[in-house]
């Protein structure tokens, strides 16, 4: 019988995924409407769905196939997380597939169950389609046990029991055979619980109120006048990657899709990075979601709780795990077959300096934000103060840098940059507070270390500063000096640096992280935040045209349905790295906000 028309080496290189989600449960969903990633019960959880990394064994996938299909189409419902795909065979039979995690309010609470939910329906014709519901096991090691009844299947996962409730009968999706389709066909994998009502009329239902939902919360977005799509698109991204049941924010939602080909560099991204996270609720402050800075913050008081003062890691589990122990998953062959695939995050063990700076800066805003129901307070304040602390015993001692080296350690400019930016925003948090004796003292603090790293940072002979102390080199995070208020845009020195980094670390209109080799190599492929963080620091130093021209460029390598991964390649455009890269939609955003005119000036 024939089958889905394999997918173009264009359409692979340019991980053309859509995302669907709901803060319990997200999955990527390729241009055939075929689920190729989910991991189940949560973001780093067994994945259940794993045909993205080339499963061993056949499965890992769930699609819905249309005997003799040429084309497809794909397209998000405007302004929410609900994907609509469409396929169509020579004689433009087709059908179309509705995918959504179901996320409304219910009785006073978000309803956001750890489940997925299908419509198919003919569009024309007499399309003939097969299910291929194929859930794996310990990450593509083996099949699920399963257990049928008159409507429903029930799976054994490795972390949960789902169960699918149909109004298609059992043995056509258990035996995976072909059937016309002439009506509405209903798919609700979720719960082992019995519905209390038809397939039909749930899923009717559901879908309504979450249209409704993501219609809402966009609706309250301060978008830009420019780029509205781009940006609302990005920011209903971000907030699929956030864990609800804690406040989480994970960097990507893959494991191991690697930098570059055949590079080694493949990592697990399903873990919440202090500074990652940090970044992507600024974003969404920018845009007016504040909601998510609040679960955050609260996410990362129970990581800091206690109180004596401690080291911080730069990475945790999702559910608070301090410990990601690495491993490789020996089922499964990697992206496009390069592997390895890693389960867990060794830079669990690092020391990066910065995450003092992440956490103060990420929750600056509780104290001078009026729309807050729960503001920060004298005793969030002495919270805080441990993170401050911390940055002054840490800020010049070697670290592995935000870049995360494996091999090597230094006094790196950002981490001692953002250690200092702790100690500027408790200064100014407590002069909010009305603490004039903490606001002297950590003032005192902030310049004495400013002095000191300008000292040891800036390289009077190359004329720039550099990546670490008494250092040589360049690397992109210095762009960061001026946003994060280090050093003022148009400062002579500031305005060097860009125009050095540029130089050294530009290809085109993209901009490498680094270019000195690392424990993997040289680089291959750009890093996508850096080309933002470029874009921005050209527009704050005046030159907007050539920002502009950079930021259009970058818009224009967005997936299909305007999402990024990590990395580009740039000779080729071709996407690498995990996905969706929140680092990458954060740096949209952001540009997108400096660049844009000004509603007032444009209407």
């Amino acid at each position: 019988m024939p089958t889905l028309p394999e997918e173009t080496p264009d359409t692979q290189a340019s991980l053309a995924l859509g995302v669907i989600g709901n803060g319990s449960v997200a999955a990527l969903i390729d241009g055939w409407g075929r689920i190729v990633w989910s991991c189940l019960p949560r973001f780093d959880s067994d994945a259940s769905f794993c045909a993205l990394l080339s499963p061993q064994r056949e499965g890992g996938d769930w699609s819905f196939e249309l005997e003799g299909a040429v084309r497809a189409e794909q397209e998000y419902i405007t302004n929410t997380a609900v994907l609509v795909t469409r396929i169509y065979d020579a004689q433009d039979s087709g059908i179309e597939i509705v995918d959504f995690a179901p996320r409304h309010r219910a009785r006073g609470r978000f309803y956001h169950p750890v489940m997925i939910a299908r419509r198919v329906r003919p569009l024309n014709g007499n399309p003939r389609i097969r299910v291929r519901l194929r859930p794996l096991c310990d990450y593509g090691a083996r099949a699920p046990e399963t257990s049928a009844g008159s409507n429903h299947i029930r799976y054994l996962l490795s972390d949960v029991i789902q169960r699918l409730t149909s109004d298609v009968a059992s043995p056509l999706i258990e035996r995976g055979l072909w059937f016309h389709l002439d009506r509405q066909a209903h798919f609700v994998f979720g719960p082992d619980e019995t519905l209390t009502t038809s397939p039909a009329d749930f899923i009717h239902g559901t879908l309504e109120h979450t249209l409704e939902y993501w219609r809402e919360w966009v609706r309250y977005l301060s978008v830009p006048y420019e780029w509205q799509d781009a940006v609302i698109r990005a920011a209903i991204t971000l907030k699929l990657c956030q864990y609800e049941a804690t406040g989480a924010i994970v960097a990507a939602l893959t494991t191991s899709i690697p930098e570059a080909p055949g590079s080694q560099r493949n990592w697990d991204y399903r873990y919440c990075w202090i500074r990652d996270a940090a970044l992507t609720v600024r974003a969404l402050n920018r845009l007016g979601a504040t909601r998510s800075m609040e679960e955050y913050i609260r996410y990362v008081f129970n990581i800091v709780s206690g109180e004596d003062d401690h080291e911080v890691g730069p990475v945790f589990g999702i559910t608070f795990e301090r410990e990601l122990l690495e491993r490789h998953a020996e089922s499964l062959k990697g992206y496009r077959g390069m592997g390895p695939v890693r389960i867990g995050n060794d830079a669990w063990r690092q020391r990066q300096n910065d995450v003092y700076g992440s956490v103060v800066l990420a929750s600056a805003q509780l104290f001078f934000d009026q729309r807050l129901a729960h503001p920060g307070d004298e005793r969030t304040f002495q919270r805080l103060e441990r993170m401050g602390r911390m940055a002054l015993i840490t800020a010049e001692q070697p670290d592995a840098g935000l870049w995360e080296f494996r091999g090597r350690a230094a006094v790196h400019t950002y981490s001692a940059a953002m250690c200092w930016a702790a100690c500027d925003r408790l200064a100014h948090i407590a002069t909010q507070l009305g603490l004039r004796d903490r606001a002297r003292y950590w003032h005192n603090e902030a310049v004495q270390l400013h002095g000191r790293i300008i000292k040891r940072a800036w390289n009077e002979k190359l004329g720039y500063f550099v990546d670490a102390y008494d250092g040589e080199h360049l690397d992109a995070s210095l762009l960061l000096l001026a946003d994060i208020g280090f050093i003022k845009p148009r400062d002579p020195r500031f305005i060097a640096t860009v125009d050095a980094i540029g130089h050294e670390l530009g290809r085109g209109n993209y901009l490498f992280r680094y270019i000195a080799p690392d424990d993997f190599g040289a680089p291959e492929t750009s890093f996508n935040i850096c080309t933002f963080w470029y874009i921005e620091a050209l527009a704050a130093i005046g030159r907007r045209k050539q920002a502009r021209l950079m930021f259009e460029n970058m818009l224009s390598q967005r997936n299909p349905l305007g999402l990024l991964s990590e990395d580009i390649a740039p000779a080729t455009g071709e996407h690498w790295g995990n996905f969706p890269q929140t680092y990458s939609l954060v740096g949209l955003i952001q540009t997108a906000m400096r660049l844009s005119r000004r509603w007032e000036d444009a209407m």
